[in-house]
C-alpha cells in the first residue's frame, strides 16, 4: 500500500498510482476552515471545480450548507452591545464588512452559477440530484443578500449593488419569479424557503440577542411583508413573538418597525388563528402601551394597527355573548377615551395631525355609541378648529371630517349642541377667508367645503333652525365668499 493507505502500490512495469481525489465533502470542509484568510481562494476552487463534482458524495449537500452558513458569517456586520448601542469609532469596520460582502456575494453567485449548470447535467444518466444541495444554501445566500440589500452602516453602493444582483440571481436559481413566491412557494406547492429563513433568524431574534446583530431586525422586518394571506397564518408562532419583542424596545425606530411587523400579521393571519391562546388581547395590549407615547409616527402606526385590530377583539366577543341590553364597553371604546383625553391637551402640531386624520375612523368605528363619548369630543372639535396646523390644514380638516361623521351618527343629540358648533364653524369659515396666510388655495376650499357640509347636517338634523339663524348674518354679510357658503346652507334641501 502507498503511504495513503488508500491504493495498492504498482509493481514493476506498471504505471505509477494515481493520487487519491478527495471527496467533494473533504475539500468543502478544507475551504470553509481556511475562509479566515479571505474568500480569494474558496472562489479559486469553485470556478475550477466540475459542477456535478460538488454534488458528489452522501454529505455534500450538508457540507454546501455548512459552507453557505460559514460564508454569511464572514460577512456579518459588526456586532453591538447588549442594549444596542453602537460603539463608536466603527466606520473602518464597517467598510471592511463592506468590502468582505463584495467577495463573499461573488463567490455565492458563482456557487448559485455551478449549482444552475450541475442542475442542467441532470439529464445525463447517473447525474447527482441538485435539489437537496440547492435547498441546504438557499436561505443562507438569501438572509446574507437581504442583510447587505439597503443603506446601512456596513454597505456601500457596491456591495448593495451586488447583494440585488445575488437576489435576483437567487430567485431564478430557486425557479421563482419573485421574492414573495421565492419565500411562499409557488402556487400550489406544499411550502416556499420562509420556514427556511426563519428557522435561521429565530436564534438571532430571542430577547438577550436580538439587539448584537443590527442586521437581524432589518432582514426579519423587509421579509415578513413579502408573505400574505393565507401563506403566512401557518408560521404565526414564528413571526409574532420577534414581532412583540422589536415592538417592546425603547427605541422610537424599533417600536415603529415592531408595529408594523404586527400590523402586517393582524391583516394577513385569519381572525380565528388570532383570537386563539387570547394572542389578539396580548397584542392589543401591547399596542395599547403604546398609546402614551408622544412620538407622531409611532403613533400613527399603533392606531392604524388598532383600527384593523379591533374588528377581531369585537367578533370574537361578539360570539362570546353579553346580558342586558345595553351593549357593552368595548377596547374601541377605550382607545378613543384614551386619544380624546391625550388630544384635549396636546399642543404639538405633529400629533394633532395624527390624531385628527385618525378620529374619523374611529367616530365610524363606533357608529351611534359614539354618543358615550360626545362631551370630551364636542371639546376636542371646538379647539382643534380654532388653532391653524400649518398650510395643510391637516388636523382641522381630520376635524371637520370628524364632525361630518359625528353628525351623520349621533344626529339625535346634536340640536342641543347647536349654538356651540354653528358659532364654531362660522367662526372657521370667515378665519380662513380672511386669513393672509400661506396656505394654498385648493386648501382653503376644502376647509370652506367640510364646513359649509357641516353646517348643512346640522340644518338637516335641527329641522331647518340653522336657516333660521343665518338669514340675519346672510343679509349683513359683505364678503362674497362667505355669503356663497351661507347661501349653499339656506339652499340645501
Amino acid at each position: 500500500m502507498d503511504a495513503s493507505g488508500l491504493r495498492p502500490e504498482g509493481g514493476p512495469g506498471q504505471p505509477p498510482p494515481v493520487p487519491s481525489v478527495p471527496s467533494a465533502e473533504q475539500v468543502l470542509l478544507q475551504a470553509r476552515l481556511s475562509l479566515s484568510d479571505g474568500p480569494g481562494a474558496l472562489r479559486e476552487l469553485l470556478e475550477a471545480a466540475d459542477p456535478r463534482w460538488l454534488l458528489l458524495g452522501p454529505g455534500s449537500p450538508a457540507a454546501l450548507g455548512e459552507l453557505a452558513a460559514a460564508l454569511g458569517e464572514s460577512a456579518a456586520p459588526p456586532g453591538r452591545e447588549q442594549d444596542g448601542a453602537e460603539p463608536p469609532g466603527r466606520d473602518r469596520e464597517h467598510a471592511a464588512a463592506a468590502e468582505r460582502a463584495q467577495q463573499v456575494g461573488a463567490v455565492f453567485a458563482l456557487l448559485l452559477k455551478k449549482l444552475e449548470d450541475a442542475g442542467r447535467s441532470q439529464e445525463c444518466p447517473g447525474a447527482p440530484a441538485v435539489g437537496p444541495a440547492l435547498r441546504r444554501v438557499l436561505a443562507h445566500i438569501y438572509v446574507f443578500a437581504v442583510t447587505h440589500l439597503e443603506e446601512r452602516p456596513w454597505t456601500t453602493e457596491r456591495s448593495r449593488a451586488v447583494a440585488r444582483e445575488l437576489l435576483e440571481m437567487l430567485v431564478r436559481a430557486a425557479g421563482c419569479a419573485s421574492v414573495a413566491e421565492f419565500l411562499r412557494g409557488k402556487d400550489g406547492d406544499e411550502e416556499g424557503r420562509f420556514g427556511a429563513v426563519m428557522g435561521l433568524l429565530k436564534q438571532e431574534l430571542t430577547k438577550d440577542t436580538w439587539k448584537r446583530n443590527p442586521a437581524t431586525k432589518h432582514v426579519f422586518c423587509w421579509t415578513l411583508p413579502h408573505v400574505t394571506r393565507p401563506w403566512l397564518g401557518p408560521h404565526l408562532e414564528r413571526v409574532l413573538p420577534p414581532s412583540l419583542l422589536i415592538s417592546d424596545d425603547f427605541q422610537e425606530e424599533n417600536k415603529v418597525l415592531g408595529v408594523q411587523c404586527l400590523h402586517h400579521i393582524v391583516l394577513n393571519v385569519p381572525g380565528a388563528d388570532l383570537c386563539q391562546f387570547n394572542r389578539a388581547q396580548v397584542v392589543f395590549h401591547a399596542l395599547y402601551n403604546h398609546l402614551y407615547s408622544r412620538e407622531a409616527p409611532l403613533i400613527q402606526a399603533v392606531l392604524l394597527c388598532l383600527l384593523d385590530l379591533l374588528p377581531i377583539l369585537e367578533r370574537s366577543q361578539r360570539h362570546q355573548g353579553h346580558q342586558g341590553q345595553v351593549r357593552p364597553r368595548s377596547q374601541c371604546d377605550e382607545v378613543l377615551q384614551l386619544v380624546l383625553t391625550h388630544m384635549e391637551g396636546e399642543h404639538r402640531l405633529a400629533l394633532r395631525r395624527v390624531y385628527g386624520g385618525i378620529l374619523p375612523a374611529f367616530v365610524r368605528r363606533l357608529g351611534i355609541l359614539v354618543v358615550r363619548h360626545l362631551k370630551r369630543l364636542e371639546r376636542v372639535i371646538l379647539g382643534y378648529l380654532e388653532v391653524s396646523d400649518g398650510p395643510e390644514e391637516e388636523a382641522r380638516l381630520g376635524i371637520l371630517e370628524t364632525l361630518q361623521c359625528t353628525i351623520e351618527h349621533a344626529w339625535p343629540r346634536m340640536p342641543c349642541r347647536l349654538p356651540v358648533l354653528l358659532k364654531a364653524l362660522l367662526r372657521l369659515i370667515w378665519d380662513v377667508h380672511t386669513d393672509p396666510g400661506p396656505t394654498p388655495e385648493p386648501i382653503r376650499a376644502a376647509l370652506l367645503q367640510r364646513a359649509t357640509q357641516c353646517l348643512i347636517l346640522l340644518d338637516h338634523c335641527s329641522r331647518g333652525q340653522v336657516k333660521v339663524l343665518l338669514e340675519g348674518v346672510y343679509s349683513s354679510c359683505e364678503e362674497n365668499r362667505v355669503r356663497e357658503c351661507i347661501r349653499k346652507v339656506q339652499e340645501s334641501t
